[in-house]
């Protein structure tokens, strides 16, 4: 299959190292030219549990230099950038190609189907950790899962044959009814810890210094579900506990990117979570106060981080 990765950041660049090395035909695409251009010079090393390799069978370019059409786009950039980064890759869309979101937070789809037909749209979640060592260095350690579906509910033979190819890389994929349970899920998670860990400026296990921190964490998850169940959503609530307090306990040292982006300056995508569970929140007339109270923070404390590096 042809794959084309729209973002080769951590994730991108492991999903494209995988599929690679399982004899895929893969073309990541992304701006960040020192990335691109150690892959170039060195194929894209590539460290997991199976060990520490480059591998060297895949093209890195900017996506105004790619010209194969892809039979699939995955699209893993961050949600405020969907919009320009499909405009980047308008000439790579052809009539039979199909687009996969993996991206975190709410109306993904949307953006994509601006574009693309939704017949033609995948929406997944992934629970594969990922991080950027280096310019053309990715470090992933432990499993994870992609669940995934058609945006439209259908089950095209695409579908089976995404789904194949991703597990054939040993990314452990299924076709799933219920995904959108699946992203809310991910979004209360996130809609927690992110933020928090944002505003408190330290990683995930400081939340667990004391008692309040875990119950936050907690009270946030229970109205981000309520949302989703006041639209329709099922979402199974003890296993998204269950996940917060793994991360807490487990996740030693680790900086959500939301508070990565903060400390580099960045914008963060505190409106393509928090702020897209407020919206709709308020659409149903469901109170959300503490996740309201969080984006409002994150907002000043985006603002604040991106007026420093200003020239």
């Amino acid at each position: 299959m042809k794959i084309a990765i729209l973002g080769a950041g951590a994730m991108g660049s492991l999903f494209g190292g995988l599929l690679a090395e399982a004899d895929q035909h893969v073309t990541l695409l992304d701006i960040n030219d020192a990335h691109l251009h150690a892959i170039a010079m060195h194929g894209l090393r590539l460290e997991t549990d199976g060990g520490d390799r480059h591998v060297r069978n895949l093209h890195a370019t900017r996506p105004g230099g790619a010209t194969d059409v892809p039979d699939l786009l995955i699209v893993f950039t961050k949600a405020m950038h969907t919009r320009a980064a499909l405009a980047s890759v308008h000439h790579l869309l052809g009539p039979a190609t199909h687009v996969l979101t993996l991206q975190n937070g709410l109306g993904n789809v949307e953006a994509l189907a601006s574009v693309v037909q939704r017949e033609r749209i995948f929406v997944g979640v992934t629970t594969w950790p990922a991080d950027l060592a280096g310019p053309g260095h990715v470090r992933s350690h432990g499993t994870g899962v992609i669940r995934l579906m058609s945006a439209d509910g259908e089950r095209p033979p695409m579908l089976a044959r995404v789904v194949d190819v991703l597990s054939a890389a040993g990314l452990n994929c299924h076709a799933d009814e219920n995904v959108w349970g699946a992203v809310w899920e991910k979004v209360a998670f996130n809609a927690a810890l992110n933020p928090l860990c944002t505003v408190l400026n330290q990683p995930v296990d400081a939340l667990g210094a004391v008692e309040d921190g875990l119950t936050l964490a907690l009270t946030i998850v229970d109205e981000v579900l309520a949302v989703a169940r006041a639209s329709g959503i099922a979402v199974d609530a003890a296993k998204v506990n269950d996940n917060v307090r793994h991360a807490i306990v487990a996740h030693r040292g680790h900086k959500p990117s939301m508070l990565q982006d903060v400390l580099a300056g960045r914008p963060t995508e505190i409106e393509s979570i928090n702020g897209a569970v407020v919206a709709t929140a308020r659409r149903h007339g469901v109170p959300v106060p503490h996740t309201e109270t969080l984006m409002q923070l994150v907002r000043l404390v985006q603002a604040n981080a991106m007026h420093k590096q200003a020239p």
